[in-house]
């Protein structure tokens, strides 16, 4: 078991991390101010600059643009990223797994049997069209259904956790729950209709262009929440990260702190795919690279810093997403795999043993 020694941070300035963190901030700013102003039709900056400000341009649509479609995306990228980033940071933890992610308790794969069940049973009324429309009656059936499925696994989980005290045997029992949802979307998929399917497959790529400004709250509440209480349980998760045993002996209650951690991802995990559909890497990769970044353990900094790191990485892969000069948009979810793997590569060779940080 790891010592609190070997997770301190002597080997960093007290002045890094500071500047690290305006880093990631300014990044933040800069990519998205990129994303808004960057797609089939590219906006100046100093046009973006004016309209925020609630000027006039002789381009009157480039408003309408922005405040409708570009604005929110982006700033949907923003919370997505960071709720993803967040629940996979608290999964590695409770697990002490580099492979854990936010999906691992099958709560993504939930939130897929409840739209699959919607999509594949409810015909023309889901269509691809209402998904990309929030406002209509079809979308909010998929948020709703998306909600309920991820709800369910999340209630089974919790059930299964209060009678299991083991995490790993948690861990495999959340892998087998995911396996057997995946199993039945595959063999309701078997009986639908092609045309059924081909939307069904569509809300799987993921997407950040579905939530119109008028809805972004919700999701806004909803990663706020989670990353409330992921902050609210920095140290908890700490005293977790040295061991079950370490984290008795400082007076930490490991069940209750293992149940508010899973209630935490699930509502971030879950209430992202409900909006915005699966978003994969995001939420393995992001707590690796921030914790290279920063050089530290501490979730006190991770949190903050993975919060960063992850809507900076998403708002940068959704540039790549929307193709700038084209009208062609990539699959989110396949833009974040392509750009960021060789990045978690790198980091992996340079940090030889990730294994080492749990």
């Amino acid at each position: 078991m790891p010592t609190p020694s070997q997770h301190n941070d002597v080997q960093y300035q007290t002045g890094i991390r500071p500047l690290y963190f305006f880093l990631l901030v300014g990044g933040v700013l800069l990519f998205f101010l990129l994303n808004i102003g960057l797609g089939s039709v590219n906006i100046p900056l100093a046009d973006i600059v004016h309209i925020l400000a609630g000027g006039e341009t002789e381009h009157s649509a480039w408003r309408k643009i922005l405040i409708n479609i570009r604005i929110p995306r982006a700033v949907t990228a923003i919370l997505a990223g960071s709720a993803l980033s967040v629940g996979g940071l608290l999964m590695q933890t409770l697990f002490r797994n580099p492979l854990a992610g936010p999906s691992v308790l099958g709560i993504t794969a939930g939130a897929s049997l409840g739209v699959a069940v919607v999509m594949l049973a409810g015909g023309t009324i889901t269509s691809i069209f209402a998904i990309q429309q929030l406002s209509a009656a079809g979308s909010w059936l998929i948020i709703l259904a998306a909600s309920l499925g991820s709800a369910a696994v999340l209630l089974l989980i919790l059930l299964i956790s209060i009678r299991i005290r083991d995490n790993v045997t948690l861990l495999i029992i959340g892998l087998m729950v995911g396996n057997i949802t995946i199993a039945m979307v595959s063999i309701w998929q078997y009986f639908s209709s092609p045309e059924q399917i081909q939307d069904y497959l569509i809300w799987t790529f993921g997407s950040l262009g579905g939530v119109p400004l008028d809805q972004l709250w919700i999701v806004a509440i909803v990663a706020v929440m989670g990353g409330g209480m992921a902050l609210l349980m920095s140290k908890p998760l700490n005293g977790l990260l040295l061991g079950d045993n370490y984290a008795r002996s400082m007076g930490l209650s490991v069940a209750s702190a293992r149940i508010w951690i899973i209630v935490s991802t699930s509502l971030l995990a879950g209430g992202i795919t409900a909006f915005c559909g699966p978003i994969g890497f995001v939420g393995i990769a992001v707590p690796h690279l921030t914790r290279s970044l920063l050089g530290t353990n501490d979730h006190r900094v991770l949190i903050p810093g993975t919060l960063l790191m992850g809507a900076l990485l998403l708002l940068a892969c959704d540039i790549v997403a929307q193709m700038p000069g084209s009208t062609a948009t990539l699959p989110i979810s396949a833009v974040t795999s392509l750009v960021g793997s060789p990045v978690v590569i790198w980091v992996i060779i340079q940090r030889k043993n990730l294994q080492a940080s749990f």
